[in-house]
């Protein structure tokens, strides 16, 4: 079986994801994976020009990670699945466990554990494990 093709696909997705404007966009829809947010919100959150608010919410629309919807003159946008806060939880455990490890300043370190929590079992009991200390960088937190 050829899987070259699932690769692209999963390659296309993490490039969208590529960005720190569009991950703070998602993370702002995360936040409540289960609401949608008005670009006025979006923009608030992130102190994007609207342009480019708007060109980052397009791209993360074609690659099928937020949705939209009118509403007389407001545009709202949402997560299209719980999935993807939890893949960015995972993504943010993976980062605290590498920004622990290694040569990190102490500022960025304290800045990326203050974060506001993601929705995702799995990546929340990584990111309280790291928190309290129970979990670094070379060790699992189930301790094998």
């Amino acid at each position: 079986m050829d899987t070259q093709p699932l690769y692209g696909i999963k390659a296309e997705l993490f490039k969208a994801l590529a960005h720190p404007a569009r991950i703070q966009i998602l993370e702002v829809l995360a936040a409540d994976p289960e609401s949608t947010a008005p670009v006025a919100q979006l923009l608030g959150a992130t102190g994007a020009e609207p342009s480019a608010l708007s060109q980052h919410l397009a791209v993360l629309k074609k690659a099928g990670v937020v949705e939209s919807r009118r509403a007389a003159n407001a545009v709202f946008y949402r997560l299209t699945e719980p999935l993807v806060a939890e893949l960015l939880g995972v993504a943010r455990a993976f980062l605290l466990r590498r920004l622990a490890g290694g040569d990190t300043s102490p500022d960025l370190l304290a800045a990326a554990r203050e974060l506001p929590a993601l929705p995702g079992a799995s990546a929340r009991s990584v990111l309280d494990a790291i928190r309290s200390g129970a979990a670094t960088a070379d060790e699992p937190e189930d301790g094998r």
